[in-house]
């Protein structure tokens, strides 16, 4: 009998290579799904099978399950800003559809499909926004958040169509191996470049990119077909965060709180540079007052029902700092 593989669309990813090293470590047989100019380096001198796919290719998406029992699909555009913000809404949408529709086909015996507390909503300030939590960010959220949020109803659709499917959403992840680095990562770079001249007020909810994949990994094995489980680690305020990552990089403290005009207005100039041609913004008005909001998940489903760990937020940003450290 030939062995079955799994398969993890964006596994050369910051959270895609992090359900990889899970997945070796427990044995099995790996299948790494990328984009055709994506670079393999979180993934290089790992045994794992690179097979490389367009999400927006069906054909190719199709010949990229084939053979596997399980699929992980993570694969997606995170980023706050683009030229053209179609790119986001065709990869993280269509491309989406395109994936679970081959498992289907397929017949695979387990999906786990990476969304967001993008798509979960925003609470008031200060409250916990648990799975159940209504979608409410459409007019203030952005392409990304707004794509999260459709591809998360077409995987809770195709799970009421007879896939099964198990829905996880990551928080803010750190950790190592954030290449990019992501919108998330970008906040300890600009710290250890000493480019953060103060804290914001709102908040967030940081996570272990490593505990992140362990979700990933427990809801295959324990997860629901249909529900969804908030990835969640640390709510923390800007303030807080800061502390954390001036303490553990022996930085400076940050002791001016930056006045929510101030960031509104850097964010529009920001914006408004960036459409007259000049370089991506470092954050954009939508972004801006998504930050200045508390948004915190509440994590404590997936740590009942599937036993996701909880690594303290000083080993999580030690990790992170020494990666960025070394990798740059």
């Amino acid at each position: 009998m030939v062995a079955m593989k799994t398969l993890v669309t964006g596994g050369a990813g910051f959270i895609g290579s992090a359900v990889v090293r899970q997945l070796l470590a427990r044995g099995r047989e790996v299948r790494v799904m990328l984009s055709p100019r994506e670079p393999d380096d979180n993934v290089r001198g790992l045994e794992v099978e690179l097979i490389r796919a367009d999400v927006l290719d069906r054909d190719a998406v199709t010949r990229a399950v084939a053979g596997c029992d399980v699929v992980y699909h993570l694969a997606a555009i995170y980023s706050l800003w683009l030229p053209d913000e179609s790119l986001i809404y065709r990869v993280n949408v269509e491309g989406t559809k395109h994936v679970l529709a081959a498992a289907l086909r397929a017949g695979v015996r387990k999906v786990v499909h990476t969304s967001s507390i993008a798509a979960v909503g925003v609470a008031a300030d200060g409250e916990l926004a648990d799975e159940q939590f209504r979608f409410n960010h459409w007019a203030g959220g952005n392409a990304y958040m707004r794509s999260k949020y459709l591809s998360d109803l077409d995987a809770q659709r195709f799970a009421a169509d007879g896939l099964p499917l198990v829905i996880v959403c990551p928080g803010f992840p750190f950790g190592e191996r954030d290449r990019g680095p992501t919108p998330t990562g970008r906040f300890i770079v600009e710290a250890l470049a000493r480019r953060v001249p103060g804290y914001t007020s709102g908040g967030f909810c940081a996570v272990d990119v490593d505990d992140v994949a362990a979700c990933h990994v427990l809801a295959e094995d324990r997860g629901r077909v249909g529900e969804r489980y908030i990835a969640g680690g640390h709510n923390v305020t800007y303030k807080e965060f800061f502390a954390t990552v001036t303490r553990v990089a022996a930085l400076p403290p940050l002791r001016r709180r930056i006045p929510d005009a101030a960031v509104l207005g850097l964010a529009w100039l920001s914006e408004a540079r960036a459409r007259r041609g000049g370089p991506p913004p470092r954050i954009t008005t939508k972004a801006a007052r998504y930050a200045l909001s508390t948004v915190w998940y509440d994590s404590s489903k997936a740590r009942r029902e599937l036993g996701m760990p909880l690594t303290d937020l000083d080993t999580t940003i030690a990790k992170a700092v020494r990666w960025f450290r070394t990798a740059a």
